[in-house]
């Protein structure tokens, strides 16, 4: 192979984000075409971010290839790395090897840090955004990732999926691997299938039970409250708080004649907002003045000495019923 074939890489990539599935897709791409130029077995090292030394990072950056145009340097969780070893790499990125290709990976690392703007100024390409999709856009991405196993998944066999093992696409598609395995290629999977197969790993979001919450849908409230073991009815109640405040908003603005300008008004991004307006119509406006003044006066009960737990459900089937 000859020095040409690599002068289109560039010294260091930085694959951050915390979709775990796309950052290991990003590595072992970069790993499997710098395989076709040389033997990797004899030219790549690895560390981890957490209990490596910058110097011991920055040497074998230094090492010159064996029979290979280039080697390679992977770097897992870079963000962990020590303020003095993280320097050595900023120190190393100045003036990189022409015959290295260093690859970091990240779940987060911040832009405003040295060494993000080091590895950032290998090239305009140099940073790979591995962010996660939004919770409402992971079902549409699972059933993608099961096309990939061989197996069809239906939206609710996706949406129970991602409620049963979480947001962490590498679980996913583990748990997709399994599915395709004891399910077979031909007809699709459904959600019965998915939830006999599947044992759940993932505690419920507590927007999840908000989102209930302003639906007005007590059953589905009190299913997905015996499925959060680790969040407190005061956490709880003061969410459900603040999604009556929206929900007053909302309606506030849709007898404005923009309904639009909720986002803005409440200083969130457009996605986060895109119920609101459905839910709001579950609600008369007295409704929603009572349960704000209700949630108060229990709030108050939960901190005097009653049943934090038994407060919580009484105000939660009081607000609730129709």
């Amino acid at each position: 192979m000859s020095d040409s074939q690599h002068t289109d890489l560039l010294p260091a990539y930085l694959a951050v984000g915390e979709d775990a599935l796309k950052r290991e897709a990003v590595i072992a791409r970069l790993k499997a075409r710098l395989g076709t130029m040389g033997d990797m077995a004899f030219n790549s090292d690895e560390f981890d971010g957490e209990s490596a030394e910058g110097a011991a990072i920055a040497a074998a950056c230094n090492t010159m290839p064996f029979a290979s145009p280039v080697r390679l340097v992977y770097v897992r969780n870079v963000d962990k790395l020590k303020k003095a070893d993280a320097e050595e790499l900023v120190n190393y990125l100045k003036a990189p090897s022409a015959t290295t290709v260093l690859a970091c990976e990240a779940e987060k690392l911040a832009r405003n840090t040295r060494l993000y703007k080091a590895l950032a100024a290998a090239g305009p390409k140099a940073v790979i955004d591995c962010a996660p999709p939004k919770s409402w856009e992971l079902p549409k991405r699972v059933r993608a990732m099961a096309c990939t196993h061989g197996i069809t998944l239906t939206e609710g066999a996706a949406s129970a999926l991602v409620e049963l093992v979480g947001e962490n696409t590498v679980h996913l598609d583990n748990e997709l691997k399994k599915i395709a395995l004891a399910h077979g290629t031909g007809e699709g999977v459904g959600e019965r299938e998915v939830r006999a197969l599947v044992a759940r790993t993932s505690e419920v979001k507590p927007w999840d039970f908000t989102a209930a919450f302003a639906e007005r849908n007590l059953g589905k409230c009190l299913a997905l409250r015996s499925k959060m073991e680790s969040t407190s009815p005061h956490v709880l109640i003061a969410l459900c708080t603040t999604r009556l405040r929206e929900l007053m908003a909302a309606q506030s603005m849709a007898r404005r004649g923009n309904p639009r300008g909720l986002a803005k008004a409440l200083g969130a991004p457009d996605w986060r907002v895109k119920n609101h307006g459905a839910w709001a119509r579950q609600w008369r406006p007295e409704e929603l003045r009572r349960a704000l003044a209700s949630s108060r006066d229990a709030e108050q009960a939960m901190k005097s000495g009653s049943d934090p737990d038994e407060v919580f459900y009484r105000w939660l089937v009081e607000t609730l019923k129709r």
